[in-house]
C-alpha cells in the first residue's frame, strides 16, 4: 500500500480544481486510487430511487473524491498550506510541516 501525505482527520487546502481555495477535513482516504474525500469540497448531486434508507428518494448532495495531488496539509502553526516531511525521533517516524518544522499530530 502507498504512503500518502494526508490522513483521515487532517485539515487540508484545495490548491487546484473547481473548489480551489477551500479548506476542509479529510473524511476518507483511498490509497489505491490516490484520492481523498474532503468535507464540503467537490459536492455532487446524486439522483436516487426510493429505498429503505431514503424512502422519498430524490436528489442527494454528497462529496466526491478529489485527487491527492490537489490537496495540501494545513500547517498547525500558521494555518497556511505546507508540504509534509518525515523524520525519525526516538525510533518513531513522525510527520512535520516543512514550513514551520512543527510536528503534525
Amino acid at each position: 500500500m502507498k504512503k500518502l501525505h494526508v490522513k483521515k482527520g487532517d485539515t487540508v487546502y484545495v490548491n487546484a480544481g473547481n473548489d480551489k481555495g477551500k479548506t476542509g477535513k479529510v473524511l476518507t482516504v483511498f490509497p489505491a486510487k490516490d484520492r481523498v474525500i474532503v468535507e464540503g469540497v467537490n459536492v455532487i448531486s446524486r439522483h436516487t430511487k426510493p429505498n429503505a434508507k431514503h424512502p422519498q428518494g430524490g436528489i442527494l448532495k454528497r462529496e466526491a473524491g478529489i485527487h491527492i495531488s490537489n490537496v495540501q496539509l494545513i500547517d498547525p502553526a500558521s494555518n497556511k498550506p505546507t508540504r509534509v516531511g518525515y523524520r525519525f525521533e526516538g525510533g518513531k517516524k513522525i510527520r512535520y510541516a516543512k514550513k514551520s518544522g512543527e510536528e503534525i499530530k
